[in-house]
């Protein structure tokens, strides 16, 4: 499975950005897709976690409440939308595709994609 994430750019805080992930060599519905960040000199983490057929999702404490995970099946396609972005937001973004919902141990990633938000 190949994945492709984009939509990064530099936002104010209090902005929005919606990041997209296109997924190819595999059956997209599958898989259970992620997103995970990296912030400079900081170890990557868990961003949010959406099910195969998308009824199900879970979110770090961090993106709870201000992050949405959704896919679309039929574009091969998960989203990330981001509201009220704050400065320590700023990371790597990547999406990750496992069998397993019930793990972060993924078994594929893409390269990710820069978020920048500006206090």
């Amino acid at each position: 499975v190949q994945l492709q994430a984009s939509g990064g750019g530099l936002v104010q805080a209090g902005g929005s950005l919606r990041l997209s992930c296109a997924a190819s060599g595999g059956t997209f519905g599958n898989y259970a897709m992620g997103w995970f960040r990296q912030a400079p000199g900081k170890e990557r983490e868990f961003v949010a976690l959406i099910s195969w057929s998308g009824g199900s999702a879970k979110y770090a404490d961090s993106a709870r409440g201000r992050f949405t995970i959704s896919r679309d099946n039929a574009k091969n396609t998960v989203y990330l939308q981001m509201n009220s972005l704050k400065p320590e937001d700023t990371a790597v973004y990547y999406c990750a595709a496992n069998r397993n919902y019930n793990t972060l141990d993924m078994d594929y990633w893409g390269k990710g994609t820069q978020v920048t938000v500006s206090s």
